[in-house]
């Protein structure tokens, strides 16, 4: 701080634990990725369908643009290292009956919110290329009915190129979609092997190049560092593959394996995990691996084109974090659709049902599925935007954003005096209310943030910084 800003006292939080100044030790901590907050862990069941209800059709009436975003819960296999909620199912029964309820699911909502105007849809799971085209065509048609989709900026979704068949590409840009994500995670033979994802570089290449013939060019691709067995080669080699492909976007995140949380995970074998160092190190190449290729980093764990709408948008101070990652979405309002899927109003968050039994049961029942949520309290939606702008700038005017929420800075002091090691360190500059990294920006951008995080400690266990 400046020595005319005043002495700092600590505010409302709890007990922060020390942060040590070694930066193995920094990335070890375990903490939230922060797509939302309060985070999910603190998400209970105090909120549920009324309120839901109640929030639906304030914002029905509230004019604000709206988001979309449809779970597919379902993949042909699971891949050992999927923290998703997802199952698997060989067969195409459970996918199209899961369709009928997804269709109940989107009148009910429609009829609370109102005919809206959607800015951005999203499809994730799972895989939603599992959906037939039929099942497809028919959902966007509920979306079309129920819904202003007319001004839709962006209407994307996420593949699995062993899923694609021929035609699949023309018939989404036929849908609307004009962004596709897909997963690649790692393209190494042992690697693949010891995560059971089988996917060579020939798979990759034909899918980018059936969705650039369909008029896609707006692709995203997924790699993980942290993986079993990966190396320095390993990791260079495939992020220089998928760059070579030339993506719009890359993300870059680090595998956290939460075995007691997904089963599946126990699939692998923890001995062939890269320790914290190597974690690091890899990540690394990685990104310098990217960077060499012209990308513009994006805060914590994106690459994007200097043109891309997401570098323009981090230029702009206009870039957000949510579900998704990061995003030029600005809509308050996004709805969720589906099992386990999680939405956000201006008023909190709500969460359906995690078991496609017990979500499918309300909604024939006719009630919405929500299981759980938070409603925004106390500081939580200043704290929130602190974080926010942290994970997407690396800096924040703590005195400017409690001006946006009424609020006094000094309710943020106690995050200061907790990020005294790193400042120390000269990692973190404090100048007046400013607070912004210097250094190390991606690997201890969610331990700065996590300072300004009141819930810190009470939510159960998170995945390491990097």
């Amino acid at each position: 701080m400046n020595a005319g800003a005043g002495r700092i006292t600590i505010g409302s939080m709890n007990a922060h634990p020390h942060i040590a100044t070694d930066l193995g030790s920094v990335i070890r901590r375990q903490v939230p990725r922060y797509t939302s907050y309060p985070t999910a862990p603190h998400f209970t069941t105090d909120v549920g369908p009324e309120a839901y209800e109640d929030w639906l059709r304030r914002a029905g009436a509230s004019g604000l643009p709206v988001s979309l975003y449809l779970h597919v819960p379902y993949c042909r296999s699971i891949c050992h290292y999927c923290g998703c909620s997802t199952k698997a199912s060989r067969k195409d029964g459970p996918v199209r009956a899961y369709v009928e309820v997804l269709r109940r699911e989107i009148a009910m909502v429609a009829e609370r919110l109102g005919p809206v105007a959607v800015s951005h849809v999203h499809w994730g799971g799972g895989t939603p290329n599992l959906l037939g085209h039929a099942d497809f065509e028919t959902l966007v048609g509920d979306l079309h009915a129920h819904f202003d989709l007319s001004a839709v900026v962006e209407h994307a979704i996420e593949l699995d190129p062993r899923e694609m068949g021929p035609d699949d590409a023309r018939f989404l840009a036929r849908m609307g979609v004009n962004r596709a994500s897909l997963g690649v995670q790692d393209l190494d033979s042992t690697v693949q092997e010891a995560i059971g994802r089988h996917q060579p570089l020939e798979l990759v290449e034909a899918a980018v190049s059936q969705l650039h013939r369909a008029g896609i060019g707006a692709i995203n691709m997924d790699l993980i560092y942290g993986l079993p067995f990966q190396t320095h080669q390993t990791i260079r080699r495939t992020a220089m593959h998928v760059a070579g492909l030339a993506p719009s976007r890359i993300s870059l995140f680090g595998y956290a394996h939460v075995p007691w949380f997904r089963p599946n995970q126990r699939l692998i074998d923890e001995a062939s995990l890269p320790g914290g160092d190597l974690r690091l190190a890899l990540s690394r190449t990685a990104r310098e691996t990217i960077d060499a290729f012209g990308y513009e980093a994006i805060g914590i764990d994106h690459f994007a084109r200097p043109e891309d709408p997401l570098t323009l948008a981090r230029d702009a101070r206009t870039l957000h974090r949510n579900f998704q990652g990061y995003t030029t979405d600005d809509a308050q309002i996004l709805v969720g659709f589906g099992s386990s899927s999680i939405g956000r109003t201006p008023w909190g968050y709500v969460q359906n049902a995690v078991a496609n039994g017990v979500w499918r049961r309300a909604i024939e029942q006719d009630r919405l599925p929500v299981e759980r949520g938070r409603a925004y309290a106390g500081e939580d939606l200043l704290r929130a935007a602190v974080i926010e702008e942290l994970l997407c700038f690396f800096d924040v005017d703590l005195a400017a954003v409690a001006a946006r929420h009424g609020a006094d800075p000094a309710v943020l002091a106690g995050g200061i005096d907790t990020l005294r090691p790193l400042i120390a360190a000269g990692w973190v500059e404090v100048d007046g209310w400013r607070v912004a990294i210097r250094t190390h920006g991606p690997e201890i951008a969610r331990v700065v943030a996590s300072a300004f995080d009141a819930y810190l400690g009470t939510g159960g266990r998170h995945s390491v910084a990097v």
